[in-house]
C-alpha cells in the first residue's frame, strides 16, 4: 500500500512501509554508498519493493536507508512513460569497480536490458556517491556527474539527509 502526495504539477512522492526505511543495526562494512535506483517499464514500484528484499538477503550489503520514491517525468529522451526514482544509502566492503559490477549484475537480474540512451528501463541503478571518494575512469565517474541537476536524484537524497 502506498500513500500519495503531490509535491507539484510534475512531480508525485509515494510512500510504503520499505520507502522510507532507516535501520537500527549497525553495519560490519566499511564503505558507505549511495545508490540512485529508477525506472518506468512494468510495476516499479514493485519491482523496488523486491530489490528492497534482495538487498536485506545479500551479505555483501547492508541497507542503512531509503528515501521517498518520487514520480517525474522523463529528460533526454521524453517519449516514453514517467520514471520512477529513489535513493539507496548502503554499507558494503566491495571496491567501486566490484560494486558497480554488482549493480549492473542487479539491473540484469531484474530485467534491464540497454538499447540506446535515456531508453525506457525496468530499473537503472548508479552509484551517486561512494564513500566520500573521487573516481573518474572510463566505467564510473563518482560523485554523478549530474546528479545536482537532476529532480529525480535531489528530492529524494534531501529525505536521507545527504
Amino acid at each position: 500500500m502506498y500513500r500519495k502526495r503531490k509535491i507539484n504539477e510534475r512531480l508525485d512522492s509515494f510512500y510504503s512501509l520499505r520507502f522510507p526505511f532507516h535501520a537500527l543495526a549497525k553495519s560490519k562494512h566499511r564503505y558507505e554508498t549511495v545508490v540512485g535506483i529508477g525506472g518506468n517499464v512494468g510495476d516499479v514500484r514493485r519491482r523496488f519493493e523486491r530489490l528492497f528484499v534482495v538487498l536485506q538477503k545479500d551479505k555483501r550489503v547492508s541497507l542503512v536507508k531509503t528515501s521517498l520514491i518520487l514520480k517525474n517525468p522523463p529528460f533526454g529522451y521524453k517519449n516514453q512513460d514517467d520514471f520512477f526514482n529513489s535513493i539507496l544509502v548502503l554499507k558494503t566492503s566491495m571496491q567501486p569497480k566490484v560494486f558497480l559490477c554488482y549493480l549492473l549484475r542487479l539491473e540484469k537480474k531484474f530485467g534491464r536490458r540497454r538499447s540506446f540512451a535515456n531508453a525506457p528501463r525496468t530499473l537503472d541503478l548508479d552509484i551517486i556517491f561512494f564513500d566520500n571518494r573521487k573516481i573518474n575512469t572510463k566505467d564510473l565517474i563518482v560523485p554523478h556527474p549530474f546528479y545536482a541537476q537532476r529532480e529525480s536524484v535531489v528530492i529524494p537524497l534531501a529525505g536521507v539527509g545527504i
